[in-house]
């Protein structure tokens, strides 16, 4: 396949030129290239990008009782018209179970349904009755090089501080990427205990049992117990000025930290929960949506390099059926919203084209 004549934007460069595409790699870069091509585009007046990578997707994922709508078919499909080529899951272990019955459960769901490129990311939840350190240790041999841990959801994915720590310690010895969702698990399961006593079970409630300052007290203890295992960190779905700073903080002294926000997190604030007719079930996802103000915040913070990636967390619920099963009580409102195909539309329209980011800086 020769591009002919686009505009190529990649992370420092913005120039006319032709592309050519021998099989799935780029084989040349050039201008007016002679070759023979089996399919010609003419891509004049057109970007011409490099496939955008979502690190942080749910497919076909088990949650409170049911099963995200998008298989991999499905996802890959509508993450392929929105210009993402490349995407990275979660395998999530059971409680129970090995760390290769996980992988085997989770390379069984994308068999035969994959369209585009995919990784996993490993989610650590036992590391006493099925997971064992060993195992985790050789995961990277495997192909997967990166270990999510769950601070949050207590009683179904959270892990303890030691399970957090001795993670972090076998990351710094294999050279993984440990990644946190950063919220105080244990707190937000006092404050839903307290609203759903009080009778307070709309999904506006989701939000205020979890309050920004959890997220950003687990972002600076997981920050600070990377320091002292010595491995690289990357927090995924920030939303908040309190998460946002300690991550400022780390980067600014050189630590190996990395944070990732979500589209999600740039258009819908707190507001949305409060729409009528549980319509706010809509919007409920972890950490949930925040007030306004911090969406300024989260674009500074992309603009500056505070923040690395924009990712968006896709884990697609139907509202009827799905997100209904918390009618009665938000606490059993399945987390998640898609947007897989949007993504580059969205980060392109409201970053780039207001002039809060520039096009290098989206393709980075």
């Amino acid at each position: 396949t020769l591009i002919k004549s686009g505009r190529i934007i990649t992370a420092a460069d913005d120039y006319v030129s032709d592309v050519y595409v021998d099989g799935e790699r780029i084989a040349m870069i050039g201008e007016s290239l002679d070759v023979d091509a089996d399919r010609v585009i003419d891509a004049t007046g057109r970007y011409v990008l490099p496939g955008c990578v979502d690190p942080h997707t749910h497919l076909d994922m088990p949650f409170g009782g049911t099963v995200t709508i998008d298989d991999v078919t499905s996802g890959q499909t509508a993450a392929a018209f929105g210009g993402t080529t490349c995407h990275v899951d979660f395998c999530i272990q059971a409680p129970g179970t090995s760390f290769a019955e996980a992988l085997d459960t989770w390379h069984g769901k994308r068999e035969g349904k994959q369209l585009i490129d995919m990784g996993f990311h490993i989610a650590v939840t036992d590391l006493r009755e099925g997971g064992s350190l060993e195992e985790l240790a050789r995961l990277p041999e495997q192909g997967i090089t990166s270990y999510k841990l769950f601070m949050a959801y207590k009683g179904a994915l959270m892990v303890d501080d030691e399970t957090l720590f001795r993670t972090m310690e076998v990351a710094a010895e294999t050279g993984a990427l440990v990644m946190v969702h950063a919220e105080n698990g244990d707190a937000i399961d006092v404050l839903v205990k307290q609203a759903l006593a009080a009778g307070n079970t709309a999904p506006h409630f989701h939000a205020l049992t979890r309050p920004p300052e959890l997220e950003g007290e687990a972002t600076n203890r997981a920050i600070q117990l990377a320091r002292i295992a010595g491995c690289p960190l990357y927090v995924v779905h920030v939303s908040c000025k309190e998460a946002v700073d300690p991550i400022a903080r780390a980067r600014e002294q050189g630590w190996d930290v990395w944070g990732e926000t979500c589209t999600q997190y740039f258009f819908v604030d707190y507001t949305y929960l409060e729409r009528p007719d549980f319509e706010g079930a809509k919007y409920v996802y972890t950490p949930p949506p925040r007030d306004r103000e911090n969406q300024e915040i989260l674009w500074h913070a992309v603009r500056s390099d505070i923040l690395s990636a924009i990712s968006t967390d896709h884990c697609a619920f139907l509202w009827d059926g799905q997100k209904s099963l918390g009618k009665d009580d938000f606490s059993m409102i399945p987390n998640g919203g898609p947007g897989l195909e949007n993504r580059l539309h969205m980060i392109h329209e409201f970053g780039v084209r207001t002039g809060r980011i520039t096009l290098n800086r989206m393709v980075e």
